[in-house]
This record gives structure tokens, sequence and C-alpha cells, in this order.
């Protein structure tokens, strides 16, 4: 039945089942899923929501219930107002119970699908990162503007022995509010990626910090940013570099006599 959906999903979506590898050579690419541990993290978050949900359903039942009893009995009370109205209001309750009975089985399906639809593909020179499904988010980081990353983890999360790791690229640096509290703006989120509940986060790191490393001591770098370092020729230099080699040459038939 999940898969069913799951590939209804995929299609309606227009989601192709996994992303393609950024730049680097095939031999080089590794590919990170989120942990299992996640899986029983959204599970249960999703139960405790529906318990919320189904608990609240029945409290209102319950008021709504005992107060069109009331109004029954009560001989004195004529308006029609106060019957029809708690009679309408137990309808309508009624109704939102199929609702939530009927989403029980798509909103199960759907936190399944957020923990399966998480890729981190990282090669010798980017890392792609990719989420979701009908709001997809996916980053391409190159490791010429990698400048930090970090491991972020909370009581949770080391319950469940799976952390986030966190990169940030050059221009995403965060910045504070007056509590000194980290800021998570739009502009903060185009340069930072989170490889999102993994459970080798120290592994994926220092795999990165590796690969970061062997790509800085080649000199090698994002070809744009080679390019966009190179200096512009200025006019007058190519007619130097004229008159030089004609120099050589000319020197070089003199030695030549």
């Amino acid at each position: 039945m999940f898969e069913f959906l799951k590939s209804l999903a995929l299609r309606f979506a227009k989601v192709p089942p996994e992303p393609h590898a950024p730049a680097g050579s095939p031999g080089s690419i590794r590919i990170f899923r989120a942990a299992p541990n996640y899986w029983k993290y959204l599970l249960v978050t999703w139960g405790l929501r529906q318990m919320a949900g189904a608990f609240a359903i029945v409290v209102f039942l319950s008021m709504t219930a005992t107060w069109q009893a009331a109004a029954v009995r009560d001989d004195s009370n004529h308006k029609l107002m106060d019957r029809i109205l708690p009679s309408a209001i137990h309808t309508l309750e009624l109704i939102g119970l199929g609702f939530f009975l009927v989403q029980v089985p798509f909103s199960l399906a759907a936190t399944r699908l957020n923990y399966e639809m998480r890729w981190y593909i990282v090669t010798d020179r980017s890392l792609r990162l990719r989420e979701g499904i009908f709001r997809v988010r996916e980053m391409t980081l190159t490791y010429a503007n990698v400048q930090n990353i970090a491991i972020q983890q909370g009581p949770l999360q080391r319950l469940l022995g799976i952390a986030d790791v966190v990169v940030r690229t050059a221009g995403g640096g965060s910045s504070t509010d007056a509590h000194g509290h980290e800021a998570h703006g739009a502009g903060a989120t185009m340069h930072t990626g989170t490889l999102r509940a993994v459970d080798n986060a120290e592994q994926v790191r220092d795999l990165i910090l590796d690969r970061l490393r062997r790509l800085r001591d080649a000199g090698l770098g994002d070809p744009d940013d080679r390019h966009r370092q190179a200096p512009t020729p200025q006019p007058g230099d190519s007619a130097e570099m004229l008159r030089a080699a004609a120099r050589d040459l000319l020197d070089a038939a003199r030695a030549l006599r």
C-alpha cells in the first residue's frame, strides 16, 4: 500500500526517485541517508500529534453531546436556535471525525516519505542535498566555497544516536539577534546545507574535510572562481609581450652570427 502511494506521489510531484550526482569523479561518489532512528523519531511525533487530535475531537464531541441533551431536557427553552445549534455543531464534529480518520493513513505515508526522500551525495569536488517531494529543497555546495563544517546534536538526538552535519559556505555567516540567538532567515539557509539525522556524523564530517583538504592542497577549486580571479589583460600588455619576443629573437639571431 505504501509503495503504491509513494509511486503516485512521485509521479504527481514529477520528482525523480533520487537526485543526480554533483560534479566529481564517479569513483568518489558516496551517498548518505537519514538514520533508521530518525524514522522512529518521526513516527513517535506523528503518533503524538494523532493522539492529541483524537483527544480534542473526543472532548468536543462529549461536550456537544452534553449540551444537546441539556437543550432537549430544558422544556422552558422553546427557542428554535437553542435546539438546532447543538445538533448542527455535533454534526460538524462528526464530519471532522470522519476527515480525521481518513487522513491517518495519508499523513503516515507522508511522514514515511519525509524520512525516505532525503539524499546526501558527496563527491571529491562538491556535495548535493535534497529533501522533500511536493516542496523539494535541493542544494549543491562546492568545496571551494565551504568555510565551516559543524556537528549539531540535541538531547533527543543523543538519545537516538543521530546528529546533523551543518556545512556553511561563503556568505553564510549567521547573524544573531539582541538575545544572542542564531538567526535562520532566508539569507542564511541559502548558504547552509544540513545533512540531517545521520548516525555517522563524525565520519561524514571527516570525509568532507579530507576531500576539502585534498582539493585545496592540489590547488583546485571552482572553475568559475578561477576565471573570476584571473587578471584581465590590459591593452598595453600584448604590445609589450610582442616587443619582448622580438628582442629575444633578435638576440638569438645575433648569437648565431
